[in-house]
């Protein structure tokens, strides 16, 4: 297959096509530039380039030690399964769930890191990826690939790896911003026509009690987003119900290291049109997306959207200059001095770092800035509050209790900020589940003197 059998924007006529053509190999064929000891950076998420990944892990026998990089990745990882322990290892700057049993088993690493300082780990050369594997659209009439759906933490890695493979696939989507790269920089082409893997919003097996939580929490956190307000939101039942509480907002922007598909409604309504941003006014501002083919295709070719590396995207400075900028963050537990673990439980590494602390400072220092850690007072079952006496033995504070704000959960919400140990004992024990007030007042009492 030619580049002019393939998704293209104006008819093909250029310097570059026949060296598109000269690249064009199969999967296969890209994998045998892959050698033992090698650093290989992949593209995350729901862009990961999964046929030159199976076409590596075939090669298995060939290889021993090849270190894996990235961030989380929706679909399979076949290279952290127990048989491929000699063959590969996953080292991961934020776990997904298809690697945490083999980070806590030992057999894949996990690297404790913020995600604006993910990329520039290879700008920097503190890591040298010896291979970058991306995902990306098919090139413009003058040569340009997308990166698509994940900008943010591939594109910076890319111009520095030594050897690029290539998956070309015409699902995914010509994002804009600074989120090209052109086919002089490839080195190997893979062609593919193939759906992008989705993640969907909603939990299908949410009891309806947990979703009630969840709408307690958005409403509490809508109403302390004023008009003209910037937003940092994920994915998940939190950030869906604090948009649902959204529509009759006015000039809200958009600065956030990812995004799904719960935006596009609130776009199409005018309620998000950027209008009062005071940086990059009028446009949505994002590293990547998590979403499903609905927000891909929204995304194709916008100009309201621009794609930035997550260096720039979750840099706490740039993020302070967007005024009103309110940062949504969630958490695994959040102890009564304010310490916010969001990356382990206990010892057993979860996720990781990601953008929390890039957006809770950013929004700390922006004017009329608010950061906010939003979590259910207690775990699905009511066995476990989620604000403790203390974090779990070797828990990790990923939020320290300085940089903590406002904390919310369905009971309403505690403001930290500049108070003292025993003002925010009692601040967030009146916001934490009824069942463990009297628990978690008789450890205060005892301990933090209140």
């Amino acid at each position: 297959m030619t580049v002019e059998g393939i998704k293209t924007y104006k008819p093909i006529s250029a310097p570059w096509v026949k060296r598109y053509n000269a690249k064009l190999v199969s999967a296969d064929e890209a994998v045998k530039v892959i050698k033992s000891n090698d650093k290989i950076i992949v593209q995350p998420g729901c862009a990961a380039p999964l046929q030159i990944i199976d076409a590596m892990v075939r090669r298995k026998e060939d290889l021993c030690n090849v270190e894996i990089y990235h961030i989380l990745v929706v679909g399979d990882l076949p290279y952290t399964k127990p048989e491929m322990e000699k063959h590969f290892r996953h080292k991961a700057f934020f776990i997904g769930p298809n690697a945490r049993t083999a980070v806590n088993e030992g057999r894949a690493e996990f690297i404790p890191i913020f995600l604006s300082e993910v990329t520039l780990l290879f700008k920097r050369g503190v890591i040298t990826a010896d291979v970058a594997m991306i995902h990306v659209s098919p090139p413009d009439e003058h040569g340009f690939c997308s990166y698509g759906i994940d900008v943010g933490n591939i594109k910076t890695p890319a111009e520095k790896a030594k050897c690029v493979i290539a998956q070309v696939n015409k699902h995914m989507p010509r994002s804009l911003g600074n989120s090209f790269i052109h086919v002089n920089k490839l080195d190997y082409i893979v062609e593919v026509d193939e759906p992008l893997k989705e993640l969907p919003q909603v939990d299908p097996d949410a009891a309806l009690s947990q979703l009630e939580i969840y709408d307690n929490i958005g409403r509490y956190v809508a109403e302390m987003i004023e008009d003209g307000s910037t937003l940092q939101m994920g994915i998940g039942a939190i950030p869906d119900a604090v948009l649902k509480y959204l529509h009759n907002k006015k000039d809200l922007g958009i600065h956030t290291e990812m995004f799904s598909d719960g935006l596009i409604e609130l776009i199409e309504e005018g309620v998000v049109n950027g209008e009062k941003k005071t940086l990059h006014p009028g446009k949505i501002i994002a590293g990547f997306v998590l979403g499903t083919k609905r927000a891909y295709n929204f995304i194709d070719n916008n100009p309201v959207f621009e794609f930035h590396p997550q260096e720039y995207v979750n840099d706490p400075f740039l993020i302070a200059k967007n005024n009103k900028m309110v940062a949504i963050n969630s958490a695994i537990e959040i102890d009564l001095t304010g310490q916010v673990c969001a990356d382990s439980i206990g010892t057993k590494f979860f996720s990781g770092i990601g953008g929390q602390v890039d957006f809770v400072r950013g929004a700390a220092h922006s004017e009329g800035g608010k950061p906010i850690i939003a979590l259910p007072a207690a775990t699905k079952d009511l066995k476990f509050s989620k604000i403790v006496p203390t974090l779990k033995p070797g828990a990790g504070v990923v939020t320290s209790r300085g940089d903590v704000h406002y904390v919310v959960t369905e009971y309403g919400v505690a403001y930290l900020f500049g108070k003292t140990i025993q003002e925010r004992a009692r601040a967030l024990i009146n916001i934490s589940h009824p069942a463990f007030r009297d628990e978690l007042t008789e450890y205060a009492k005892k301990n933090l003197h209140i």
